[in-house]
């Protein structure tokens, strides 16, 4: 028996509309779908694809702890995996739910080193937390020859300080407990006037806030933007 396709879809950073007309239509046509979650709570996921998945889908929902401990999480990607293959080798396609992009900092890619050596698999690009908060905030990120960077806020200071100095305008994602911090490192360089927060982007509890009134801690779905000099740099260009 021929194999089902494993499909990545990603569903943009939450607003329904957001997704492509593509994603839409294989969430539709899916007879079965897979999506992850935090155990024990609605899946965010689903909660995005909700308005476009059939009443008689067949469901596969892979419970992913968030620790610091990789262990647990790889444990429960292996099941999914392996719970994914199932469905595959019985010739049913599988559309995996990915919130914003699958590989960016998307679970499927997980689920994809574990399964592309043996099954057949597509990948829908979705709009990214970074695209939809610059959007929202109506700030350019990057023009011309200038370099952006996307760094997490739970590398070490040090790091951070350097891959801010070498770039021209970045995204400081994973924000959560490390916002007092990263606010530091912004001052301390002299760019906390350049930063834009945003939480919750596209969603009807979005607030977009000029730094020093960030919470602290700043929920998970946060991100922090900086540019250090694109807007008067435009207006003198063609």
């Amino acid at each position: 028996m021929k194999t089902g396709r494993f499909i990545g879809v990603g569903l943009g950073p939450g607003d329904p509309d957001l997704m492509t007309v593509r994603a839409a239509r294989l969430i539709g046509q899916a007879k079965v779908i897979a999506y992850p979650s935090l155990p024990g709570t609605e899946s965010f996921a689903h909660q995005i694809a909700a308005p476009y998945i059939s009443d008689n889908t067949h469901e596969i929902v892979l419970e992913i702890p968030m620790t610091t401990a990789r262990g647990p999480a790889q444990a429960a990607y292996d099941f999914g995996a392996a719970r994914i293959a199932e469905a595959l080798d019985l010739g049913e396609d599988v559309v995996m739910l990915c919130e914003g992009d699958p590989f960016f900092y998307g679970s499927f890619m997980y689920l994809h080193a574990r399964l592309a050596e043996h099954y057949s698999i597509d990948v829908v690009p979705g709009v990214t937390s970074v695209s939809a908060a610059a959007a929202r905030a109506q700030l350019p990120l990057v023009a011309r020859n200038e370099a952006f960077s996307v760094i997490p806020a739970p590398l070490p200071d040090d790091t951070i300080r350097k891959r801010m100095e070498a770039s021209d305008s970045f995204a400081i994602l994973k924000v959560g407990r490390h916002l007092g911090r990263i606010r530091a490192l912004l001052v301390s360089l002299g760019l906390a006037d350049r930063a834009h927060y945003v939480e919750r982007a596209t969603l009807e509890n979005e607030r977009i806030l000029p730094l020093p009134e960030a919470p602290d801690p700043a929920p998970y779905f946060s991100l922090i933007l900086v540019t250090k000099g694109a807007d008067p740099w435009l207006k003198t260009q063609s």
